[in-house]
């Protein structure tokens, strides 16, 4: 392992201060995704940043009914925590699904909006993968690419999020809070991390030096029926094959408010804008739904192996969105 240095940092000012001050520098938390990748030689940095004692491990009611919930916050106490299973049960069941019991007790909030691509040509070092090294191709396009993009991606790269978290959050509308060099700033979850284009080396929208400081759910989507739902080849400790979350509004038959997102299909949770316009003010009937998520999916180009997540991804969807209607009709 190459040396580096290491801070901790005392306050969220002096962490971005610390970060600003040490080119190549990464920011430290629960380590779960960085320093495995610090062990396979794709991360090299110069010196971490330790975020682990700031103050920004709770969970706190707002004002206006909305739930700020901090970045270092552990992902098994986000997924028990009473208000977010009560006010939003996609987002635990989504925490639940993702890694195994011990990664869950160490990861965080931040570091899990923060994690890279489980794509095996940017893990590793002797495959081309623009990710890592821009310019260097894209081996997953001829190569192995059964649990590849089908939606957003370039000719650049075609990895996916792996994120389970990250697909329920932009489906509650959730924004995510960050703080650097230029001050505090949000920025809504759903538009947090980027499609690949031409410069697939930037997972996300953040600031060079900027920091996740927190995520804050809405009082809009609080109450919600919502629900996440992930196939994959094993039971546990699996990255989706193809993921969705769902809250869903139902009232008199006819979809009042509804917030889609796919996991495992693109570069970023997908957003399914489409889908959800389609839905507004229509029925909340099986037919309906298969309809709008048919449309949201209609743009999606499988490569060679990875055909089967759109029907994966319809069913996943439809059922979902049925199930979560049921109440309201019956």
């Amino acid at each position: 392992m190459k040396p580096f240095g290491y801070v901790r940092a005392g306050s969220v000012e002096e962490a971005a201060e610390a970060f600003a001050a040490h080119r190549g520098a990464r920011y430290l938390a629960g380590g779960t995704n960085l320093v495995d990748l610090m062990k396979l030689g794709v991360e090299r940095p110069a010196v971490l940043v330790d975020v682990t004692r700031l103050p920004l491990d709770g969970v706190e009611e707002l004002p206006d009914g909305s739930l700020r919930v901090g970045a270092t916050v552990r992902n098994s106490d986000l997924a028990a925590h009473p208000v977010v299973r009560d006010r939003y049960p996609a987002l635990s069941q989504a925490l639940l699904a993702g890694a195994s019991g011990q990664l869950r007790n160490a990861a965080t909030t931040g570091g899990n909006l923060l994690q890279r691509t489980r794509c095996p040509y940017f893990q590793d070092l002797s495959k081309p993968c623009n990710k890592r090294e821009p310019g260097s191709g894209c081996g997953a396009r001829e190569g192995v690419h059964r649990d590849h993009a089908v939606l957003g991606y370039s000719e650049q790269c075609i990895a996916t999020n792996p994120s389970d978290m990250a697909v329920a959050l932009a489906a509650l509308d959730a924004r995510v809070e960050l703080y650097g060099e230029g001050g505090a700033r949000s920025v809504p979850a759903a538009e947090f991390h980027r499609l690949p284009g031409d410069h697939p080396e930037r997972d996300t929208e953040i600031r060079p030096g900027e920091l996740i400081t927190g995520v804050v759910l809405p009082a809009a989507t609080a109450g919600l029926p919502s629900a996440y739902r992930k196939a994959r080849d094993r039971a546990s400790f699996a990255f989706a094959l193809a993921s969705v979350a769902v809250a869903l509004r139902v009232a008199d038959g006819t979809v009042a408010q509804a917030g889609i997102a796919f996991g495992a299909l693109a570069h970023r949770p997908w957003r399914a804008v489409r889908a959800e316009r389609a839905l507004l003010g229509g029925p909340a009937t099986p037919d309906a739904f298969a309809r709008a998520v048919d449309l949201e999916l209609a743009e999606a180009r499988p490569l060679r192996d990875n055909a089967y997540k759109v029907p994966l991804a319809r069913n996943l969807a439809v059922d979902v969105l049925t199930r979560l209607a049921a109440p309201a009709r019956t």
